[in-house]
């Protein structure tokens, strides 16, 4: 049986330059994993009162459910405003909670951080990872996966079509990988 390692696109965005990689990222999992999307774009925004009067919608149990179901995730993120994307913090928050629930506590994880521009979302990629020390989500240190112009690296059909940007991208799988088996 495979390990599932998740993959969580940070944008809701139909033509999202982190859903495709994420798409890109499926077919460099090595033997033995196995890489799975999960999708944040049918969560409501968090509200507490959901939980506290045992009204819960079912995307949320549905999301928890699919987290609890993975050993690992890799969080693939563009930035909003030098931060991270409310859909992706709302994601977070929805997988937090109830106190003590956390749905994300000790699975190994890793950032990739993606952009048109030229700093590839540094901003959003280090508040993530603030989130994520609190989650006990132990991040990858190294190597560290920005990626500046990503839309000059796909072809007119959204495929990641730059050599460069696909080996850096399989040598951090192959890193993901191993901080995952030392991490697990």
């Amino acid at each position: 049986m495979n390990t599932v390692i998740g993959l969580i696109a940070g944008s809701l965005r139909k033509e999202s330059f982190s859903k495709k990689i994420a798409w890109a990222l499926i077919d460099m999992a090595p033997e033995g994993f196995e890489f799975k999307i999960i999708s944040i774009e049918d969560l409501p925004v968090y509200n507490q009162d959901f939980d506290d009067y045992n009204n819960v919608p079912e995307s949320y149990v549905k999301f928890r459910e699919e987290i609890r179901s993975i050993e690992g995730v890799i969080f693939i993120t563009p930035e909003h405003n030098r931060s991270v994307p409310a859909a992706l913090k709302n994601a977070i928050d929805i997988g937090s909670r109830p106190s003590g629930k956390s749905v994300w506590n000790g699975k190994p994880g890793a950032v990739f951080s993606n952009s048109p521009g030229n700093l590839s979302a540094f901003g959003a990629n280090h508040h993530l990872r603030q989130s994520l020390v609190f989650l006990n989500i132990p991040t990858m240190q190294q190597p560290e996966v920005y990626l500046p112009h990503i839309n000059k690296m796909l072809d007119e059909n959204g495929n990641l079509n730059d050599k460069d940007t696909k080996d850096f991208l399989q040598k951090a799988v192959d890193a993901y990988i191993e901080w995952f088996k030392k991490n697990k």
